[in-house]
């Protein structure tokens, strides 16, 4: 599943001479009568095979916006990458649980990959990516193996190739950010506590000072990707505090 290749790659695509966006805002799951979306921004001089990355917004699966990454969508377009900012179901809006979260990123994520042809990109090259709670749920698509939408096809993987992380809340066990919410099921949810071999080459951006990702918790997050064999870049920018939930 995993091809080893570099996503800092991704990053620095810049030898495509776009200089606009395309957005598109196509419906990717409908549940409960509940209709989610993605805006899809797209390289005006787009080729097949592009890479890709899915934002998920922060907001402690309470809220939040899906704007929260349309100045990264716009950026990274106009440099040869295809970008989704996706919209899921949350407390405040759908009275959605934590877990509910994690199925709607699994499934933006399967709809993505299932749709490679469409929007022209290699399905072996998606990178997920979001904001604390966001993060988390970049996260659980490479990691947690559980709360899977029930007709969600389960033949296309939802793991992404390459994780960037922005300040992520990926410590959901004990003295974790959310364990109030999720209990014990923890063990199944919290994406630190499920890291194994395999597991997608990852970047982690944390300031120093954020209340709720302990810069600790980082490297402890990659001393454990690494112990796996995976690859873990870690960058912590000092005196910075947190970010969006």
């Amino acid at each position: 599943m995993h091809k080893i290749y570099t996503f800092y790659l991704f990053i620095a695509l810049s030898f495509f001479s776009a200089h606009g966006d395309a957005q598109e805002r196509v419906l990717y799951k409908e549940v409960d009568s509940i209709k989610l979306f993605m805006e899809v921004y797209t390289p005006d001089e787009g080729v097949n095979d592009q890479a890709a990355i899915l934002f998920f917004f922060g907001g402690g699966w309470k809220g939040g916006r899906i704007s929260q990454f349309e100045h990264q969508a716009k950026y990274f377009s106009k440099r040869g990458l295809v970008c989704f900012l996706v919209e899921y179901r949350t407390e405040g809006q759908h009275k959605a649980t934590p877990f509910e979260c994690v199925k709607d990123a699994k499934s933006a994520m399967r709809y993505v990959r299932e749709n490679a042809d469409r929007f022209n990109i290699d399905p072996e090259k998606i990178t997920a990516s979001g904001g604390s709670a966001g993060g988390h749920l970049a996260a659980a698509t490479a990691l947690i193996e559980k709360y899977n939408e029930g007709f969600d096809d389960l033949s296309i993987s939802c793991v992404p190739n390459a994780l960037i992380l922005f300040n992520p809340v990926f410590d959901n066990g004990p003295g974790g950010y959310g364990f109030e919410r999720i209990g014990n099921a923890y063990k199944d949810f919290s994406p630190l506590h499920n890291i194994q071999t395999g597991a997608p080459p990852t970047l982690i951006l944390l300031g120093t000072e954020d209340h709720l990702v302990p810069a600790a918790t980082a490297e402890y997050y990659k001393t454990v990707m690494e112990n796996v064999g995976s690859r873990c870049e870690l960058k912590l920018y000092e005196g910075q505090g947190s970010w969006l939930l």
